[in-house]
């Protein structure tokens, strides 16, 4: 018999960004991905992960803005009546499931904040104007950026895939003044749907969504391509 496949993630202890031109960047931490009952995709009871990695991305941005150094929330919104597939309708516009959840909304308020509102799953593509240009890429120029801490929520869905697709665009010289991205890994989260009640809902097997694997595996992915995963960050 063949041993179990170990997965390995590198978590720093801390991350020192003193003096650095470091932004934060927030993933979905909208109502309905986090707040109980409010839609399709939001936990059907309050959730104890979602509800940490909430309050620690709040503690986080506070650290942030006390300092003057850039925020970017990007807020999931969508166009009634048209699907993100494979998803259900979720986040769309006017059903307040697409605005920050409460703790954090003084960010719609903050001088050092920016909200883009994507409509897909990958912020950096959600990002593109009809003009083919960028607003995330223009925030990152901005500001000076060279390095970033990511937040959000899903770690293997969203978060990873924006985190990839910066690092390819770092890669590629689009992003040629950024140097690292952090995953700062307690304040990342995903959802849980065990293969009994996804089958139960009338969802194929496929659709089952195991948390602490699939978390783990979001981390992995990320680290795999790039980024720097860490339980603190120092700014």
């Amino acid at each position: 018999m063949s041993n179990p496949v170990q997965i390995h993630l590198l978590i720093e202890e801390s991350a020192n960004l003193k003096g650095k031109k470091v932004g934060l960047i927030l993933i979905d931490e909208v109502d309905g991905f986090c707040k109980a009952g409010c839609g399709n995709l939001a936990p059907p009871e309050p959730d104890d992960t979602i509800n940490k990695m909430i309050d620690l991305t709040n503690l986080l941005a506070k650290r942030f803005t006390a300092q003057g150094l850039p925020i970017l929330a990007f807020l999931d919104t969508h166009e009634p009546g048209l699907p993100e597939e494979p998803y259900p309708a979720h986040c769309e516009k006017g059903t307040g499931e697409e605005n920050l959840v409460d703790m954090l909304t003084w960010l719609n308020g903050d001088k050092n904040t920016t909200i883009i509102r994507k409509d897909c799953l990958n912020g950096f593509i959600g990002a593109i104007r009809e003009d083919g240009t960028n607003a995330f890429v223009e925030w990152m120029e901005r500001n000076y950026i060279t390095d970033l801490v990511v937040v959000g929520i899903c770690t293997d869905i969203c978060v990873m895939q924006f985190v990839q697709s910066v690092l390819a665009a770092r890669n590629h010289m689009i992003l040629y003044k950024l140097r690292n991205v952090y995953v700062y890994t307690p304040a990342c989260a995903t959802y849980n749907l065990p293969e009994e009640k996804a089958v139960l809902a009338g969802l194929p097997q496929t659709a089952a969504h195991p948390r602490d694997l699939t978390h783990t595996m979001g981390l992995y992915f990320m680290q795999m391509s790039g980024a720097i995963l860490t339980k603190e960050v120092n700014i």
